[in-house]
């Protein structure tokens, strides 16, 4: 790309135009066309590498500048916009525009896009029938039932677009996940109306599901392999208090005078051990049936027993191993059964003394009304109860009894598509100009799981039937109630969670040598503070602004010691003050440190990335093909810092162009190390954390690189507006989406970057409330998936 290309003197616009390059007025009614008006700027420092048959990132800037207006090209000109805004173009090896002249440039290219999507019909895009993910089904079944069954952790990963799981276009249906539906079904219809002892069901825990603890072993291949002494697990939701057998499928390889001596543990209470014998060939089940409380639990597999003697003669007796295949669990036997939940409760004081159809139907009516009206978060119709009744029926004909017959009814609630579905209705759904308001329990619904990740409560129930909740002043209010509540939490582990990328914690395994202080509680305490730090800026409407720096964060014992924070004690946490101007902000704690770095080392190129794209909204290409890899080699590293070997490596013409976005950020965080703990030098020698990014501002350290971000909170303010609209609809945005983006900056800026001003925003925009058909070229669209 670009940045190959030797400085070049080129001449200046002699045509005595005036052009946004020289600093026009945006909005000269003259400037009517690109070419007019920025096409000597582009001319002059982009088109020698974004022009001809083949131009760089597949931005041809002289057709664009030839086209007779920017309406079919708009989607192009909104990446050249968003490149121009963070002055990442042209690199630094070129020549490169004054201050002045991006400013002006991107000015007036923001103001004609604006004003493009404006004069175009209203389009606030459509969101495809959304499958509830698996944290809205959980909290879909405790908020309508008032159980905490966490029946969906067996059910199949959601797939992740555009960086969120609650996407419609990628949140399939496959028979696997169906099968998971009808059995999660016949559990919560028993534990809802508990009758009679459940049927002990089966759940299998292959290798890739077990989390790592200590670094004895991990997955390879079909088996996890315990190469030395450790263990790993997975978590348990026992539903009733019963006892479960634990069947584990494993062989060893055997060395020494001892078979490998696999430790099973509920929690941290050691349960059985086994001495497995059997080889690779011919795997042995091992099996124990113990007693387990109802909740969350932790199934823990060990090895106890390595040993290692790569010298003994006999190649055999050189080293011991443990291979764990699966492990299953089945259960409850002999449960003990819980008190039923309040429909439960409902349904065993109405059932019936005789067995008269018309007393079963009647009943079996009045319980089901309301239950099903939350669980399909709409008004139902009559038609919508027979339906059930028929099931009700059909236990009646076969003897069963009436808490049986509505164990039925409930089961067919929950498989019901407008269940399981965020299914929103269009006049014309093949129409893509009929645009249209969202029903007023459509847009309880969108709100709730935005915000909740679960149903809507009475109170947004009874404003959707009073048709006041469309009202701006009425939504603004709900927003401030429902962000004070505590099921926001939800906003915080899925929204926060998934932006910061705090769920790709529970996999990162920084190598044990270097890192000897790393462990499951410091992992916890990690992704604990960002947590909690995120929640007091919902909760207590904080300024988005805090996320980039703030004087304040969370931290236990543990975390402080990690941090060299002293005066803090135990495990609980709690807010501190920062006196130190390089902590504060997301940036700087040690869950992003960690999940942007390499498990020997820091990643400059991935902490940078991290910050152009998760808030500054820069999206960066996929690397070239057979892009060499620095070299990480004891001598490389012992001849030259990171640093210097990276500035070696970014040397080459095709990795140029993103790596002179992407490191200065990254590099101004290198005092932090791979796991987040501060430093000054690194393998011997001393950290450089200076850098100067594109459009010229240089910095030296996190605390400068902080205030540059801040000084840009507009851009910040739209990253986090992108992010938060995609993740409120369900969907990618496109470019009619622009107007409310910008709209929703300038409100939120408006109110001093308050937390709820945002989400105000968001739901009172055209895409939150409207929807339209579907377009022909919609219709076999892909979504944009996780990378």
């Amino acid at each position: 790309p670009m940045a190959g290309a030797a400085k070049k003197e080129k001449p200046q616009p002699a045509d005595g135009s005036t052009t946004a390059a020289d600093g026009a007025n945006p909005g000269d009614e003259t400037a009517a066309l690109p070419d007019k008006a920025i096409g000597p700027f582009l001319r002059h420092f982009c088109t020698d590498c974004h022009s001809g048959d083949e131009p760089e990132a597949g931005i041809a800037i002289d057709r664009l500048l030839e086209a007779p207006e920017m309406v079919a090209q708009r989607k192009t000109w909104k990446r050249i916009l968003k490149i121009l805004r963070v002055e990442a173009m042209p690199p630094d090896e070129a020549e490169r525009p004054s201050a002045e002249q991006y400013a002006a440039t991107v000015t007036w290219l923001a103001e004609q896009l604006e004003a493009i999507e404006r004069s175009l019909p209203p389009d606030p895009g459509r969101v495809t029938a959304r499958r509830l993910n698996r944290v809205e089904y959980t909290n879909t079944v405790r908020d309508l039932f008032g159980i905490d069954l966490r029946v969906a952790d067996d059910f199949p990963a959601d797939d992740v677009g555009y960086g969120f799981d609650n996407i419609g276009d990628v949140l399939s249906l496959p028979p696997l996940l169906m099968e998971k539906y009808l059995d999660a079904a016949e559990r919560i219809a028993h534990r809802v109306i508990p009758i009679e002892q459940p049927r002990p069901t089966v759940v299998r825990y292959e290798a890739e599901q077990f989390a790592i603890r200590g670094q004895g072993g991990r997955p390879s291949g079909s088996v996890f392999a315990f190469t030395s002494v450790g263990t790993a697990g997975t978590e348990l939701d026992i539903a009733l208090t019963g006892d479960y057998v634990i069947r584990v499928c494993a062989y060893g390889q055997l060395a020494g005078d001892e078979p490998p001596r696999m430790l099973l543990k509920i929690d941290d209470r050691q349960v059985e051990q086994f001495d497995v014998v059997s080889g690779a060939e011919k795997p042995e089940v091992f099996e124990h049936r113990v007693r387990i409380e109802q909740g969350r639990h932790r199934l823990l597999v060990g090895f106890v027993n390595d040993f290692y003697q790569p010298k003994h003669p006999d190649p055999t007796q050189r080293d011991r191993n443990l291979y764990i295949d699966f492990v299953e669990v089945e259960g409850p036997f002999e449960a003990e059964m819980p008190p039923a939940a309040e429909f439960g409760q409902r349904v065993l004081a109405a059932s019936p003394e005789s067995r008269d159809w018309q007393q079963w139907a009647q009943q079996a009516r009045k319980l089901l009304t309301p239950l099903v009206r939350r669980a399909y978060r709409q008004p139902v119709q009559t038609a919508d109860i027979d339906r059930l009744l028929r099931v009700v029926k059909l236990a009646y004909e076969q003897q069963e009894s009436f808490p049986v017959a509505m164990q039925w009814a409930l089961q067919a609630v929950l498989v019901s598509p407008r269940f399981l579905f965020r299914i929103e209705h269009d006049p014309d759904p093949l129409d893509p100009a009929a645009v249209h308001p969202i029903g007023p329990h459509e847009l309880a619904t969108r709100l709730s799981y935005f915000l909740w990740s679960s149903l809507p409560d009475d109170e947004l129930f009874r404003l959707a039937d009073d048709g006041m909740l469309a009202r701006p002043e009425v939504l603004a209010q709900e927003v401030r109630r429902m962000l004070a509540d505590s099921r926001s939490w939800a906003l915080v582990e899925n929204f926060g969670g998934q932006w910061f990328q705090l769920r790709n914690l529970a996999s990162v395994n920084p190598d044990p040598k270097r890192f000897p202080e790393f462990d499951d509680a410091l992992r916890e305490a990690m992704r604990r503070e960002t947590e909690l730090f995120f929640a007091e800026i919902v909760r207590e409407d904080r300024s988005i602004l805090d996320i980039l720096d703030a004087d304040f964060t969370y931290v236990n014992e543990r975390l402080a010691r990690h941090y060299g924070i002293e005066g803090v004690t135990g495990e609980a946490f709690r807010r501190v003050k920062l006196s130190d101007p390089n902590r504060g902000g997301v940036l700087t704690q040690a869950s992003v440190l960690t999940v942007t770095s390499n498990p020997t080392r820091t990643s400059p190129v991935k902490r940078g990335k991290w910050v152009l794209e998760n808030l500054l909204a820069v999206k960066l290409p996929p690397p070239p093909a057979n892009v060499p890899l620095l070299d990480e080699g004891e001598e490389a590293a012992k001849a030259a810092s990171l640093r210097e070997r990276m500035e070696l490596h970014r040397q080459k013409a095709s990795c140029a162009v993103c790596h002179a976005q992407m490191d200065p950020p990254g590099f101004g965080l290198e005092n932090f190390d791979a796991i987040g703990a501060w430093r000054t030098e690194d393998g011997g020698h001393p950290i450089d954390a200076s850098g100067t990014l594109p459009d010229g501002r240089s910095f030296s350290g996190p605390a400068e690189l902080k205030s540059i971000l801040m000084s840009r909170r507009d851009d910040f303010c739209r990253c986090m507006a992108e992010k938060m609209l995609t993740y409120a609809l369900g969907r990618g945005l496109e470019s009619y989406d622009r107007p409310a983006v910008e709209q929703i900056v300038r409100q939120t800026a408006a109110a001093d970057y308050r937390f709820s001003a945002l989400v105000t925003a968001i739901v009172q925009s055209e895409p939150f409330q409207m929807r339209r058909g579907e377009a022909p070229d919609e219709q076999n669209e892909e979504p944009e998936r996780n990378e």
